[in-house]
């Protein structure tokens, strides 16, 4: 059996050199990218994005290791799905520094920065968020449901909930739901998505507050994001949903208000 484990072993090292040589590589482009913006910062949005798609890549490559070294010696590398954790918040970070990292700000507050990036069609966008969904939910499953990270990745999900939101254009919204519209499909998808991970990081905050922390700002965050998910809503034109929030949004200010009085909540 031991000559099985370092067999395995030696299979699991040889296997990952490739992708060790991958990450080294995007690495050193990241480099040269950050290089090239210190020098000249004309088109930093779409270079800040390249960051963010280097850094995916890197991303993947992190998963799959710990993915073989699951397969080949069954365990889990924790070095590596560590690493894939740090590089996640490097490319929500990346694109926060592209659509802003606002929670529950009007719409004309993020006009400027939406139209910096008019180039950036619907497509783009659309495959941006989809590779990078897939690729945060990599690292949450590799983790699993019993690790340490678990009320940490509350955070991480709900600010990608943030950038999915802002990367929403109110200005071109509704002629882009029409359904003659070139960019219907994408644009009904693009919101669905955001109108569920906003809710979906209210409902998971409101958790870690009521089940982890007690921190008050951990109860707050949730109410933001209910406020984002009505501000959607509301430019959308969602009139009973508008209303819905706005009754829970009360609850739940009234909820906190409460237990604040009754027990000494952390700030």
């Amino acid at each position: 059996m031991a000559k099985v484990g370092v067999d395995a072993r030696k299979r699991y090292l040889d296997a990952i050199q490739v992708y060790k040589k991958a990450i080294e590589d995007f690495q050193n482009r990241e480099n040269l990218i950050l290089q090239v913006i210190e020098k000249d910062s004309t088109g930093v949005e779409f270079k800040k994005i390249r960051l963010a798609e280097e850094n995916l890549n890197i991303l993947s490559y992190y998963v799959v290791m710990n993915e073989l070294s699951v397969t080949l010696l069954n365990v889990k590398n924790e070095g590596f799905l560590n690493e894939a954790r740090k590089v996640a918040y490097k490319v929500i970070i990346y694109l926060e520094q592209v659509v802003t990292n606002a929670v529950d700000v009007p719409w004309s507050e993020l006009d400027a920065k939406l139209a910096l990036l008019s180039s950036l069609d619907y497509a783009q966008r659309w495959r941006l968020i989809v590779k990078t969904g897939f690729a945060l939910q990599a690292v949450v499953d590799g983790y699993g449901d019993n690790t340490k990270w678990k009320w940490a990745f509350v955070e991480l999900e709900a600010r990608f909930a943030t950038v999915v939101k802002n990367l929403l254009n109110a200005k071109t919204l509704f002629q882009n739901m029409d359904t003659q519209a070139e960019a219907y499909e994408i644009t009904v998808q693009h919101v669905n998505l955001a109108l569920k991970l906003l809710e979906q990081s209210a409902l998971k905050y409101r958790e870690r507050y009521e089940l982890s922390t007690l921190r008050s700002d951990d109860f707050r965050m949730a109410i933001r994001y209910l406020g984002a998910l009505k501000l959607l809503h509301q430019a959308l034109n969602h009139h009973a949903d508008v209303e819905n929030i706005r009754k829970k949004i009360e609850i739940w200010e009234q909820k906190l208000e409460s237990d604040q009085r009754r027990r000494p909540v952390q700030n």
